[in-house]
């Protein structure tokens, strides 16, 4: 069955238009709750859940309509404050909670926000679970009888408990003495947690983006504007810098002289460790993973499987076969055997781990492969707009990839958190790979005007 309001990534959008709006938040909420008073085991203490979110504006007046929903079905409600998504999938599982809800719009700007929700083992719901609840949203909302309500309380040193558990995934005879890292928050839901695990750690701390506003989050900081970090690497003379997302799930890291890692390329340097231990069969990516990376995995006989885009297709892959590393280009970055969920801080511990390990520096371990060239440009399009139904979309799409025959590949999908049409091009020639996307992107553009 279709969803109605929940993409790739929970529920979405523009703070003030539908669906991001109080009155259906307090819907999502009450519609959540009656879901998991269903599931409820008999005999036990009443479903609690735990609300965390970033550091957006409109996170106040959101999780305030969450917190309604949820209490008038019956539901507790415990607080925790701006907090990593990651931490709020490990909290839940750790505090045996029924569910964790994030409110955030990961890497979008501060105008978005969106719902996000994790069952109680630390995982993404299941798609059944969100079919159960957008079934009860559009129904008239009830109220459970006073004495039932729920009850709302704030969970205390959520931030602390959360930094011991990032620093018990990092080996205890290891330490990063030595190190001077730049670590830029996004103005995001790390800005006061991230640095803390690094220094602990041992290393010297150069923290940026990590004075939010309301309005700032991502403004030029952080995963998705990684320029601010390689500036301030090279500007503190540091060995490497990382990069989070507003919500901290998303990883990029750049090393001594500015040049940025992707998570395709971050990734090869978890599997290359794991394969140095013998403790890795396989990875998964997405239909956006580079081809160099296939192409290197095959050639060492590791695993490779492509998963749809989203980090929740790249774990249920992993599941399938058995696997503990996945991971999408975007930063995205799944370590099964240290969390349940993709952790943009833990990831980057991995990968010091690993260049600790080898004793190597991260453009000799991430130099080993060599990314082909890859083009994306994103269209926006009006919501709805299925390229597949249009005649000469397909057609431009079938022409680009005989041109490019076995040299490349040609892939078009549409965003599962935004209106737009995400075209990419990978070709063994730059040139080739930018000229063909723009002609497929184009051909997007000419179909809207007519």
């Amino acid at each position: 069955m279709a969803r109605k309001y929940f993409g790739t990534d929970g529920v979405r959008g523009l703070v003030g238009e539908a669906p991001i709006t109080p009155d259906f938040v307090m819907r999502l909420g009450y519609a959540a709750g009656k879901v998991l008073a269903k599931t409820a085991t008999p005999g036990m203490a009443r479903p609690t859940v735990l609300i965390g979110k970033d550091t957006r504006i409109s996170g106040y007046m959101l999780e305030a309509a969450l917190e309604a929903g949820f209490a008038a079905a019956g539901v507790d409600v415990m607080l925790a404050g701006p907090m990593p998504t990651p931490a709020i999938a490990y909290l839940t599982r750790a505090l045996r909670l029924s569910a964790g809800v994030v409110i955030s719009a990961s890497h979008n700007p501060f105008q978005d926000n969106g719902i996000k929700f994790f069952s109680a083992q630390g995982t993404k719901l299941p798609d059944a679970v969100e079919l159960d609840i957008e079934a009860l949203i559009d129904q008239p909302m009830g109220c459970v009888h006073s004495e039932k309500l729920g009850r709302a309380k704030r969970l205390e040193d959520a931030q602390g408990r959360y930094i011991e558990f990032c620093k018990s995934t990092f080996p205890n005879e290891q330490d990063l003495r030595g190190l001077k890292i730049v670590v830029d928050c996004a103005h995001g839901a790390a800005y006061n947690i991230a640095p803390h695990v690094f220094h602990e750690l041992g290393a010297e701390v150069v923290a940026i983006g990590n004075k939010p506003d309301g309005f700032n989050i991502n403004a030029g900081h952080g995963a998705t504007a990684p320029k601010a970090m390689a500036a301030a690497v090279l500007q503190h003379n540091a060995d490497l810098g990382i990069a989070l997302d507003g919500d901290a799930d998303r990883l990029i890291m750049c090393d001594a002289n500015g040049r940025l890692y992707n998570g395709d390329e971050l990734l090869y340097v978890m599997v290359m460790d794991r394969v140095a231990r013998g403790d890795v069969q396989g990875a998964v990516g997405t239909l956006m993973t580079n081809m160099a990376l296939e192409v290197a995995f095959k050639e060492k006989g590791i695993g490779f499987a492509r998963a749809k885009v989203g980090d929740r297709y790249v774990l249920e892959v992993m599941q399938e076969k058995g696997w503990i590393l996945g991971g999408e280009g975007s930063g995205h970055l799944l370590a099964l055997d240290k969390h349940t969920t993709g952790d943009g801080i833990i990831s980057a511990l991995q990968v010091l781990c690993a260049l600790k390990r080898s004793g190597k520096k991260l453009s000799e371990i991430a130099g080993e492969l060599q990314l082909f060239p890859q083009t994306l440009i994103n269209v926006r399009v009006p919501a709805g707009f299925d390229w597949q139904k249009n005649p000469a979309m397909v057609a431009e799409k079938e022409k680009v990839e005989k041109e490019l025959g076995d040299a490349g590949r040609v892939l078009i999908r549409a965003s599962g958190t935004e209106p737009l049409i995400r075209v990419m091009v990978e070709a063994r020639d730059a040139a080739k790979a930018e000229s063909m996307a723009r002609r497929i992107a184009d051909k997007v553009d000419t179909q809207l005007a007519a």
